[in-house]
């Protein structure tokens, strides 16, 4: 029998180039590194403005990250979606923007040393992962429930949101305000929900922010219609919401109409003069004597010959009433909105004390008080010297209200100043230690990663830095869990102590989100164009 010669297996070693991997996930850090380290120096009360100048002569100053972020034009992919993560916060929990911008920012630069060191970016982003779901569990532990009767908690809380804003000296009446507001509008069926659609800011220039007042009531951005010499103050008033025109009707199709005899011109005239004589009838008939008119895109809402006819009626028009106003308008006065004449009845109109119109700063604004049986809305007239103030008041006042929402939704408070990122990386720390191979390694440096938030707000307020982040892990360490930086004073303090508090919510979805985005980035590789 012959032997059959086999030829010897020979192990081979297959070369893998990564370069082109390893450049693809430096430069996408490398981006999102950039973006974290612009918004960096605006975080926490003594953090920088920015002054944002867009292509059209736009001009905002402001120090609230979702703002720049979504100012800035950012092209690379992995910085947009540094910008996408401070929308998600702001979405999620409506405070934080910075924070997990920062964040993120800095567990990308642990990643990258760790990348450098041989670790492999699965094992990273699936360290990030657990270390999210254990920090989450750590900032439960140190949450304080709360009450939503406990009105001074809300108060603290939306004035530690304010705190780091550019109108932080006003937080003493926008705080107040802004727990006022939101508590008006919480339905006590559904004491967890709250929608700040129910709460509209209309904005006027003029006087300062000391100015802004919360009205319990309606108010109109525009002045009533004077045309023929309409009332402009009426009382006991009853309101009508109507959607259609008080004009001439037209044809459906673009079409001319030559008129030449004038006998027949006339009749066209008188035959205007009775449609719109008719229904300014039977709006009176009803008892209404203010009329709310939406915008028309089809045609005129009103003419001036009706406007003359209404103001004979002795009906004060607030007319252009624009379409999206109309829901909170008619959840407000509790009444119907009329889409056809033929509809117009008593039971449909809404009722309040008073409408007059009002002077405030260079225009004129309608205001209604005195609703009766008025729905849960609130209406805030935010006031300032210029519109880059009654921007900045706007979007600090949208803050304090989503940070009121947080604690609606989630009814826990936790210190402020950096206690607990602290608190979180130094117990993933001592976690770190208990697991085991490359995990441990990942988790250990990622816990360092937190440091950042305390290490940023001592130095953006002109503290050490180093020292500060040192004494806070010493005290920390003995069991002193609530103990943060107070900017305000330049030292450590219990942080509870100093009302500095926030909600629950904010740092959870903080870290969550910052995890992700992180992983996300992480797990990408190369980047593919197409055409």
């Amino acid at each position: 029998m012959a032997a059959v010669a086999t030829a010897p297996s020979r192990k081979t070693e297959t070369y893998t180039d990564t370069k082109r991997r390893d450049d693809v996930r430096g430069a996408n850090i490398a981006a999102a590194r950039a973006v974290a380290d612009a918004v960096r120096t605006s975080l926490g009360p003594r953090g920088m403005d920015k002054m944002i100048s867009s292509g059209d002569q736009e001009v905002i100053i402001t120090n609230d990250g979702a703002t720049i972020l979504s100012r800035m034009s950012l092209l690379q992919p992995a910085a947009r979606m540094l910008a996408e993560l401070s929308r998600s916060q702001d979405a999620a929990a409506g405070d934080g923007t910075t924070t997990v911008v920062v964040l993120a920012g800095s567990l990308l630069r642990r990643a990258q040393s760790l990348l450098a060191a041989g670790a492999h970016p699965t094992a990273a982003a699936d360290s990030l992962h657990r270390l999210a779901a254990r920090a989450v569990e750590i900032l439960e532990g140190m949450a304080i429930p709360i009450e939503l009767s406990d009105r001074d908690s809300l108060v603290k809380s939306a004035s530690t949101a304010l705190n780091s804003k550019v109108v932080s000296q006003y937080s003493t009446l926008l705080a107040p305000l802004a727990v006022d507001a939101a508590m008006s509008v919480v339905d006590p069926a559904h004491p967890e929900l709250l929608d700040l659609r129910d709460i509209r800011l209309i904005k006027k220039l003029g006087g300062t922010v000391d100015d802004t007042e919360l009205v319990r009531g309606l108010i109109f951005d525009k002045k009533a219609s004077h045309a023929a010499g309409g009332p402009s103050r009426i009382e006991n008033a009853k309101i009508a919401v109507i959607q259609f025109q008080v004009s001439p009707p037209k044809t459906d199709i673009e079409q001319s109409v030559i008129v030449s005899d004038y006998a027949q011109m006339d009749r066209i005239l008188r035959e205007e003069r009775n449609y719109i004589l008719g229904m300014v009838k039977k709006i009176k008939a009803s008892g209404c004597n203010v009329l709310l008119i939406q915008k028309s895109i089809l045609r005129d809402a009103v003419t001036d010959l009706s406007l003359h006819y209404l103001a004979k009626a002795k009906i004060l028009v607030v007319k252009d009433v624009e379409r999206d106003e109309i829901e909170f308008i008619t959840k407000t006065l509790n009444c119907l909105p009329i889409a056809n004449i033929e509809h117009f009845r008593e039971e449909k109109l809404g009722h309040a004390d008073l409408v007059e119109e009002v002077s405030v700063g260079d225009g004129k604004i309608v205001k209604v008080t005195g609703i009766k049986d008025m729905g849960r809305t609130a209406t805030v007239l935010v006031r300032g010297s210029n519109q880059l103030v009654i921007d900045e008041a706007d979007r600090s006042l949208h803050d304090a209200l989503c940070v009121i929402r947080c604690l609606v939704n989630k009814r826990f408070l936790i210190a402020g100043g950096g206690a607990p990122e602290i608190e979180m990386s130094m117990q993933l720390a001592a976690w770190a230690k208990e697991l085991h191979g490359m995990e441990s390694y990942c988790i250990k440096e990622f816990a360092d990663a937190l440091e950042v938030i305390p290490y940023t707000l001592a130095e953006n307020a002109g503290l050490n830095p180093i020292s500060i982040v040192t004494e806070l892990r010493n005290r920390h360490a003995k069991g002193e869990k609530n103990t943060g930086i107070n900017v305000r004073k330049g030292q450590i303090t219990n942080i509870l102590e100093e009302n500095v508090v926030q909600p629950l919510l904010v740092s959870t979805s903080a870290i969550s989100l910052a995890c992700e985005c992180v992983r996300m980035i992480l797990k990408i590789d190369d980047i593919v164009t197409v055409r």
